[in-house]
């Protein structure tokens, strides 16, 4: 079958116009490198009577180019592009979409006999050439069932989009995916989806203050940030979720330290830079999120950033902690849990943390969360993270249906716990009999759960011992008999030390009994004392040292442990170490009960 090329395209290319799907040949691509960011590919196209060279590939088309589907001789079906004007006036189009109609090797040669295009001259096409290609603009919508679709194939509508005529906002709208920085008069309309505060710094080159944004419209999403004057001018007209036209921002390589958005680019405001209001925002969606099932993060790489959504099973308090620079920050785990029936421990950071309630056990979306490998599996929202309680999306009304029809019953397989590392998470119950049951522990990496026990023995004998001083160091120091202490791992000597509990327990429930191992943090929520004053006892007041223990006896926690087999002079046994004790909430703890009794009724 001939194929027949759109002659009169290039002409429309060239003087700026949209082309409706046109058919082009290849006859030449070039690699263009790209220095930090991805390489560029710069194409030649013919429609059988002229040539053009100010062809671009937008970067997801990289791929065609380095597998060779797209070589010289190839014809293309162009199925979206946009039309950018450099500084210079010269106009590049870049290619968003394309299908291979013939691959090089298919072809026999070149299509006709093409000259380069010179604006005033045209060639008359020849009698047996298709129509003329018809001209339309450019304009994003929505799928047919509401949803917006990420690919870079859908047709779009014929509805012409324009910035209002203010300075610097009277050209054509044009989507987030064919910005970059080869082009310098564009408009955008987008959604912002989250905006930081204001953040100042202070160094040897002055003083300065940004922000930033994350931007989303039909086509992608982009990070924006804003410096100094553009703080001044900016900042508080920006409300999160509203809808603006933006208007000659610089692109550069997107730093993907500092963002987890889809975009190969980002946007830096600069004098020129316009931001107005869009009233007309209806199709315009409100995020892009690509969420994952909690159950495949186990599968995902460390530090992948991802998006999730889930119900909160449960949240923690909100703590303080102070972090390297000396900095106090707030701090709250909470349980996610999604239709897969595994739950991940999120730990939510500053203002989200202090300000999120977890009454009614809310639908969270997290968009740009990292997973960290820290207790298995568990995630952190980032400074970038966008978070959205009961959010007004599908993903989460089939979510909650889910959870109040039978997800409510359920308890949840933790992932922040099953797995080594210091365990964090959901609560993985087992009772003391499981661990014989179940053989926890024998796998290649430790084990974890939580059950509910009742001290019922202390082992008081050598249960403090002397540490090393040091900050960050609770190494075991040897007497010099001199009035100074040893600490081998510091190689140093010290004139006094402190006081590290290391507590040997039984513990027992309704089923059986276990030895496990208590440190310093455990030992002394156990005991309902500190290790220094425990010390000072032992030293001074024997009888009231024993009196801490025989108060501690037969106090009941919720003990969250790990279980390991170990092997020590040929002799392997069960190892279990509590990671976390604290009193029994009897309200949570009856709810528990009163499900799990439901769910075996039901069976």
């Amino acid at each position: 079958m001939t194929v027949k090329l759109s002659e009169g395209a290039i002409e429309a290319f060239a003087k700026g116009n949209d082309v409706n799907n046109p058919v082009l040949q290849l006859v030449n691509i070039r690699k263009i490198d790209g220095g930090s960011g991805p390489a560029r590919y710069r194409v030649m196209m013919s429609d059988g009577l002229h040539t053009m060279s100010s062809f671009m590939l937008s970067t997801q088309l990289n791929p065609l180019a380095e597998q060779d589907q797209l070589a010289p001789n190839s014809v293309c079906l162009i199925k979206r592009s946009v039309t950018n004007v450099l500084k210079d006036g010269r106009r590049v189009v870049v290619i968003l979409d394309v299908d291979v109609v013939k691959t090089a090797n298919e072809m026999t040669g070149k299509i006709g006999e093409p000259t380069p295009y010179v604006e005033g001259q045209s060639k008359a096409p020849q009698t047996t050439t298709t129509p003329a290609p018809t001209v339309r603009p450019l304009q994003p919508q929505n799928g047919k069932d509401g949803s917006v679709s990420r690919g870079f194939g859908r047709d779009f509508g014929k509805k012409t989009v324009t910035a209002p005529s203010t300075p610097g906002g009277s050209s054509k709208v044009v989507p987030i995916a064919s910005l970059n920085p080869y082009q310098s008069k564009w408009t955008i309309r987008a959604r912002v989806t989250n905006k930081s505060g204001i953040r100042t710094w202070s160094n040897s080159r002055g003083d300065g203050k940004l922000f930033s944004m994350e931007i989303v419209d039909e086509s992608g999403e982009i990070r924006v940030t804003g410096f100094n004057q553009e703080v001044d001018k900016f900042y508080s007209l920006i409300e999160q979720g509203k809808v603006y036209y933006i208007s000659k921002g610089t692109l550069k390589i997107a730093n993907k330290q500092y963002t987890s958005l889809k975009n190969d680019y980002e946007m830096t405001l600069n004098g020129e830079s316009t931001i107005i209001p869009c009233e007309d925002s209806q199709d315009v969606p409100m995020l892009q999120c690509d969420f994952v099932s909690i159950a495949d993060l186990e599968a995902r790489d460390k530090d992948a950033i991802v998006d999730v959504i889930g119900v909160c099973k449960s949240a923690e308090d909100v703590t303080r902690i102070t972090t390297k620079n000396s900095r106090e920050v707030s701090k709250r785990n909470i349980q996610l849990m999604d239709m897969s029936g595994r739950v991940i421990q999120v730990t939510m950071w500053g203002a989200e943390a202090e300000n999120f309630d977890a009454t009614g056990q809310p639908i969270l979306a997290i968009k740009g969360a990292k997973l960290s490998d820290f207790g298995g599996r568990s995630l952190s929202t980032l400074f970038s993270s966008t978070v959205m309680i009961n959010p007004d999306m599908p993903e989460a009304y089939k979510l909650k249906g889910w959870y109040d029809k039978e997800g409510h019953a359920l308890d949840g397989q933790s992932m922040t716990e099953m797995r080594g590392g210091g365990g964090g998470g959901s609560t993985n119950w087992k009772t003391l009999a499981d661990i014989k049951n179940e053989h926890l522990g024998h796998g290649d990496k430790a084990d974890y759960f939580t059950c509910i026990g009742t001290i019922v023995y202390l082992r008081k004998e050598n249960c403090l011992y002397q540490a090393c001083p040091s900050k960050d160091c609770n190494k075991k120091v040897v007497d010099q008999h001199n009035g100074m202490y040893r600490c081998e791992k510091c190689d140093r000597e010290f004139p006094d030390f402190k006081y590290r509990l290391m507590l040997s327990a039984n513990v027992a429930d309704f089923g059986d009994n276990q030895w496990v191992t208590c440190f310093q943090d455990t030992a002394e929520v156990v005991l309902g004392q500190n290790s220094t004053y425990l010390g000072q006892l032992k030293d001074s007041n024997e009888a009231a040292f024993d009196e801490v223990f025989q108060n501690a006896n037969f106090n009941t926690f919720v003990f969250r442990n790990r279980v390991k087999l170990e092997t020590f002079n040929d002799e392997s046994r069960i190892k279990v170490t509590v990671v976390e004790a604290k009193p029994v909430d009897h309200k949570e703890y009856s709810k528990r009960l009163i499900m799990n009794i439901r769910k075996l009724a039901a069976q």
